[in-house]
């Protein structure tokens, strides 16, 4: 069940309770592919850096190791030792990803493997049944992410299929939840919104999708080479048309930026792959925009990543041990970055929700925004 706690303009304070205990948003999920968090991030420092909910993915899970290996180990929480709300995505991003190795058909989705070319077919039921397998707190709708440019036939035909396999989705979860030996009988569902960066098509597929009285919804489709002013745009028209009672997850993004200003439009769930991906490069986020650690002018530098931090590298370790153990390829480098990223989406979102509780989110956003602009002016 999902509480609206309090609006601050259209910025939605919630709280998701759930079997696998309470989500407060708004949230970032922490993005564990294969059940991990890449940048050897256990599942104990993922509760140290304030982590609420971990994503993995359907798709990846299935063609290695498996989603039936990992239900005879009781589910993904069992699996890889974490009691909170696990999320995972469906499949279908990754799945037309693989452009070339792949064949759209009504009943699904027949494709090769990335990791050793085995033929696979992939429908709605059959991803709710992986996902069933695996328990997660959180299921997500098969869908097909049309490019975002795509012309208007082709994405009018995109989201119409969707839309039958979101039906598809919810009777085959509803089957799922009422087996006896189903992981998690308690599964909630979200649907995704589609529609590139077409207005009309975006909001009567909001419409469509908000009678089916899903437990969330999506927008899916965005952050894959649209400009941002787009995809702002695309959430100004399309989030007023899905139930403001009802979570709304903006799917793969993004920047801190991103974040401040989809929340301003009533998202109110994250993912991004951006804080791991940079930290293993040495990038870090602070309030005062990225540093590059890998840069000479950090090499004496006695001071942590960013002031007043309390994540696990900026308790312990100078910005120049960092920068070392960058330059000498320790894992222990690549790991304090993705830590200290991490928590700093978390302890930002953390933040976001106090400024909505106390009815100050927009001069909350615009010090972040102009502190993130510091470093970039350098």
């Amino acid at each position: 069940m999902y509480e609206l706690l309090k609006k601050d303009g259209k910025a939605k304070r919630g709280r998701l309770h759930t079997v696998h205990g309470t989500i407060e948003t708004p949230v970032f999920m922490n993005v564990g592919t294969v059940a991990a968090i890449k940048g050897a991030v256990s599942t104990d420092d993922l509760k140290d850096i304030h982590c609420q909910v971990q994503l993995s993915n359907t798709y990846h899970l299935h063609v290695r190791t498996g989603d039936k290996l990992i239900k005879e180990f009781g589910g993904l929480h069992k699996f890889m030792v974490w009691d909170r709300p696990i999320l995972t995505d469906s499949g279908g991003f990754q799945v037309f990803s693989l452009a070339g190795l792949r064949k759209i058909k009504e009943e699904g989705v027949y494709f090769q493997s990335h990791i050793d070319g085995r033929k696979i077919f992939m429908g709605p039921e059959e991803s709710m049944q992986i996902q069933s397998n695996l328990g997660s707190t959180i299921a997500m709708a098969f869908d097909e992410c049309p490019p975002a440019l795509a012309d208007r036939e082709y994405i009018q035909k995109s989201v119409d299929r969707t839309t039958r396999w979101l039906e598809r989705c919810k009777v085959e979860m509803d089957r799922l939840n009422s087996l006896d030996d189903t992981v998690n009988k308690h599964q909630l569902l979200f649907g995704i919104n589609q529609g590139g960066v077409i207005d009309d098509i975006r909001i009567e597929h909001a419409k469509t999708i908000s009678e089916m009285d899903l437990d969330g919804y999506a927008v899916g489709g965005l952050a894959v080479g649209e400009s941002h002013e787009e995809m702002y745009h695309i959430l100004d028209v399309t989030v007023p048309h899905l139930p403001e009672d009802k979570p709304t997850y903006l799917m793969g993004v993004g920047t801190p930026e991103n974040i401040l200003e989809a929340v301003d439009r009533g998202v109110d769930f994250f993912d991004c792959v951006y804080p791991s991906r940079n930290g293993r490069h040495g990038h870090v986020y602070t309030d005062e925009g990225k540093l590059n650690m890998f840069n000479k002018k950090w090499e004496m530098d006695p001071r942590p990543i960013m002031e007043g931090c309390d994540c696990p590298a900026c308790r312990s370790y100078s910005r120049a041990y960092i920068r070392h153990l960058l330059k000498a390829k320790e894992m222990l480098g690549m790991r304090l970055c993705v830590l200290h990223n991490l928590h700093f989406y978390n302890k930002m979102m953390e933040e976001i929700r106090e400024a909505i509780d106390a009815g100050c989110y927009q001069e909350y956003k615009k010090k972040k925004l102009e502190g993130f602009q510091k470093n970039n002016k350098k």
